[in-house]
């Protein structure tokens, strides 16, 4: 029963993770037009199935991170309570959120429901200098990375496209409108010959009817697929590496549990967090997509770069980044640049990032003793 139970609450959390997750690498392809939610969910979740199976071959070091290994003693970790209580606690909080349609970040889940597991087993034994090295202060810098990045390549990518004689260009809508107001008993002839001469209008179509597209060639290439090439590149890029940091996280509590072998732990996340995006991700999507900012292919493009890169450096270095905070502190950066930032929006997002550890650090203490843990 145990054993069931962790390998529940471990794929849970993977479940969770992908609904949550899954299409945040692709939401610039949605938000900016570049192609539909069926398109773009297709690929992130290609692109998320990939980075798992290859993630522990590319970040072993998230392994170790996770594992909760000099964080909490070790006889808590060798507990059958500690890591289900992990699992249970951040799959509660991260779904939690993605019902209510927050981008929050699994790895702070994590974070908050090891300390929480941690102070309920051992309150007086926790790490926090660790804590504080290898998990605060890459979640707190990570997001403000991202921002400034954005804030500073896309002007560089603005210069270099005026360069090559790239410009951009906007739809205008030519039709008629026509308001018309008859007396009562008005044959249909006569309406018709009232509205025949009614004057044509033109006018700027609303932003969602009407996207900011590119003209000229790059090296004998329409710019607009070039473009369009490289921005889903840049998405598939993030959701690779968004994974790659991700499937060790939820692996390495599977893994404490020895539920199962590291194969088919691999496996099993890698399926439950394609599943969970594909059922579970719509709210997520649209926030990320729709409420952030108002977004063009290039700022898009520009974004998906940043993030793909800060994270695979700190996949590459064991670093607790979280994707949501570079993705969503890019998306941040785009809406400064481009002045179109929801901070209304941007605000709600960081209260629930602010939520986000104390509720799983509850939840993982709550859970702990509820198991049968006790203060070692």
């Amino acid at each position: 029963m145990e054993l069931l139970a962790a390998v529940f609450f471990g794929v849970f959390l993977a479940y969770a993770n992908g609904a949550n997750d899954n299409f945040k690498g692709v939401a610039t392809l949605f938000g900016s037009g570049t192609t539909d939610y069926r398109v773009a969910l297709r690929w992130a979740t290609a692109m998320t199935f990939a980075g798992s199976l290859v993630a522990l071959a590319l970040a072993s070091e998230l392994l170790q991170t996770f594992s909760g290994r000099g964080l909490v003693p070790e006889p808590v970790l060798q507990t059958k309570q500690f890591p289900m209580a992990v699992a249970f606690a951040a799959a509660f909080t991260v779904w939690l959120a993605t019902r209510l349609g927050f981008p929050v970040s699994t790895t702070h889940a994590i974070m908050g429901a090891l300390m929480g597991a941690g102070l309920a087993a051992s309150p007086t034994q926790i790490n926090f200098l660790r804590l504080g090295s290898d998990f605060f202060l890459p979640l707190a810098l990570s997001p403000l990375l991202a921002l400034g990045g954005v804030m500073l390549l896309y002007p560089a990518f603005q210069r270099i496209r005026a360069r090559l004689g790239v410009q951009k260009e906007i739809c205008v809508c030519v039709g008629t409108e026509v308001t018309a107001r008859f007396p009562a008993g008005t044959t249909l002839p006569q309406a018709i010959a009232a509205t025949a001469m009614a004057v044509p209008t033109v006018k700027i179509a609303e932003e969602s009817r009407c996207r900011e597209q590119y003209t000229g060639t790059f090296v004998g290439v329409n710019a607009k697929t070039v473009l369009n090439a490289a921005h889903f590149a840049s998405a598939g890029a993030v959701c690779f590496a968004r994974a790659v940091n991700d499937t060790p996280k939820i692996a390495a509590i599977l893994l404490a549990s020895q539920a199962l072998s590291s194969n088919l732990v691999i496996v099993a996340v890698a399926v439950a967090m394609a599943l969970g995006g594909l059922v579970s991700s719509r709210r997520v999507a649209e926030t990320m997509a729709h409420r952030v900012t108002a977004m063009n292919a290039g700022q898009g493009f520009t974004a998906n770069l940043v993030t793909s890169a800060l994270v695979l450096l700190a996949s590459k270095f064991g670093l607790a980044v979280s994707t949501t905070h570079v993705s969503c502190g890019a998306l941040f950066g785009t809406g400064v640049v481009n002045g179109q930032a929801h901070w209304k929006t941007i605000a709600g997002i960081i209260a629930a990032w602010i939520v986000t550890l104390p509720v799983a650090a509850a939840s993982a203490g709550f859970g702990f003793l509820v198991l049968g843990g006790g203060e070692r």
